[in-house]
């Protein structure tokens, strides 16, 4: 029971995330993001939601593999740093309208979820590599910021 408790928890807390910072997003895309000028790689607004929905999965599956196992306190910090870092996200660019406070937290980010990344592989290979896609996307994201920021 103790392992499905975790399981559950591991799986909501990063859904969660992502369900807060929807609320800054979704009121900001029909109006001040529309008006934005966008880079040549820029996907579709439909993407998002999906893609986002399934790198939270496998953020929670990731965290609940260490989780699982026990993990130090610097291990399961980090995972946590990189989650707030990704939350405030949408905050920042949408909620503030602030693609240079958005940039400077995607750099964060991108260097926690690296940290995240390395100690979870000390822990659990496969935890490691559930997080490869979303560091990915994420420094894709940290482009369409920065073309954003450029651009405008």
């Amino acid at each position: 029971m103790q392992k499905f408790f975790k399981l559950i928890v591991a799986l909501l807390i990063p859904q969660i995330i992502g369900g807060i910072g929807a609320i800054f997003t979704v009121s900001a895309i029909p109006s001040w993001y529309s008006t934005l000028n966008k880079p040549f790689l820029n996907p579709p607004n439909y993407i998002f939601g999906p893609v986002w929905t399934i790198l939270y999965l496998m953020m929670g599956i990731s965290f609940f593999l260490i989780w699982q196992k026990g993990f130090a306190k610097k291990t399961g910090g980090f995972f946590m740093i990189q989650l707030f870092l990704n939350g405030i996200w949408s905050f920042l660019f949408f909620g503030l309208q602030s693609p240079l406070l958005a940039l400077i937290d995607i750099i964060l980010l991108i260097i926690f979820l690296a940290l995240t990344i390395f100690y979870f592989f000390q822990n659990n290979r496969l935890a490691s590599f559930l997080l490869i896609p979303y560091f990915l996307w994420i420094t894709f994201a940290s482009y369409l910021n920065l073309m954003i920021y450029i651009l405008n």
